[in-house]
């Protein structure tokens, strides 16, 4: 059986439209370009970090950020113990996360089709490897998803602020350190989730009483 070849990454396919539109290559053109190639250079920085002391630890956080566990988890014992501001607070949270799961994983998954990083071609140990995702690979799913909680929850309880950013923020680099993402995959999914949290968490405050 023969498998179709996986599409280019996105920034280069656009790259690749908007020149045959025009003889000489534009702007644009030429700042998506220089885009990917940054793009793979940090990959592939983060792949040839010599910290085997962080392998199984980030390895860890990365397969638990699967299907948002620590989230809903974290939701879980505000609900419980945190009296009507923590409940508040996690149902905030919680739609926040399906808000943006559903952003990311239908309209710009579909949109960036953009195939998953090839770790053994760019070098990434395999010590630190988790099992590769066979959904699309941009934007980053569990970054969304972290950074949705952490800014939703964050707003409607600020003395827990700083500690859920810094999670999130463990989560988003597992993610490249793993090799299952490119950095660009991991900052447009907490881009994401950052504003549909933001979002999020006005509307309950302004309309939720």
């Amino acid at each position: 059986m023969i498998t179709a070849t996986p599409p280019e990454p996105f920034e280069e396919r656009l790259a690749d439209r908007l020149s045959r539109r025009h003889t000489r290559p534009s702007r644009m053109v030429r700042i998506l370009r220089r885009l990917g190639r940054l793009d793979r250079s940090a990959y592939r920085a983060v792949a040839e970090m010599s910290t085997p002391l962080l392998d199984r630890p980030l390895r860890r956080v990365s397969d638990f950020a699967n299907l948002s566990k620590p989230w809903f988890l974290l939701a879980a014992v505000l609900a419980l113990f945190g009296g009507a501001g923590g409940r508040r607070a996690a149902v905030t949270g919680v739609t926040a996360i399906a808000l943006t799961s559903f952003v990311i994983n239908q309209p710009m998954k579909l949109v960036g089709d953009r195939r998953r990083p090839a770790r053994t071609e760019l070098g990434v140990p395999e010590s630190r490897w988790v099992r590769m995702p066979t959904s699309t690979s941009f934007p980053s799913g569990h970054s969304g998803s972290a950074a949705a909680f952490a800014v939703s929850v964050g707003e409607m309880l600020p003395g827990v602020r700083l500690p859920l950013r810094a999670a999130a923020l463990v989560v988003a680099f597992s993610r490249i350190y793993t090799g299952v993402h490119y950095p660009a995959d991991v900052v447009a999914g907490a881009a994401v989730g950052a504003l549909v949290g933001r979002a999020t968490s006005m509307v309950v405050r302004r309309f939720g009483g």
